[in-house]
């Protein structure tokens, strides 16, 4: 994960190569912000219901498609490009990319207070067993 910046910063995506079936990169992190590219294949995704007690989540399609869910199978919106959801912390939620294209999906997400990577990390609930490992998919 990127370092805590306490000054302006600027960064850079760059889509990855190879996304198998999911790829988390990481793109920029203050005290109490951070912000990622989660890159899908077609049928990937989240892999089970969870929430977030203390971020406020905003995503965003870049491309693709996406559906996400706020309980096992009701829809909470199907987004393509240009399109994004907002998710308040404790609302339970997971997603999948939908349709035949990779997704780039930007995840924006603020904490009630400062936090460390690990405390970012732990900041799960999780509603039912998650079917991949999910630290595999984090990159730098």
């Amino acid at each position: 994960m990127r370092e805590v910046s306490t000054e302006i910063t600027t960064f850079k995506y760059t889509r990855p190569a190879e996304v198998n079936p999911k790829k988390i990169l990481w793109l920029a992190k203050t005290d109490r912000l951070f912000s990622t590219m989660q890159v899908l294949r077609p049928g990937g995704g989240e892999t089970n219901l969870h929430a977030h007690p203390s971020l406020d989540g905003l995503w965003f399609v870049i491309s693709g498609r996406a559906r996400f869910y706020s309980d096992e199978t009701t829809v909470a919106g199907e987004l393509g490009p240009m399109e994004g959801i907002l998710i308040p912390r404790g609302s339970k939620y997971w997603f999948e990319a939908a349709g035949d294209d990779i997704l780039e999906l930007l995840q924006v997400e603020c904490s009630t207070k400062s936090f460390t990577t690990e405390e970012a990390m732990a900041d799960r609930l999780d509603f039912n067993e998650r079917k991949a490992d999910f630290g595999k998919a984090l990159e730098e």
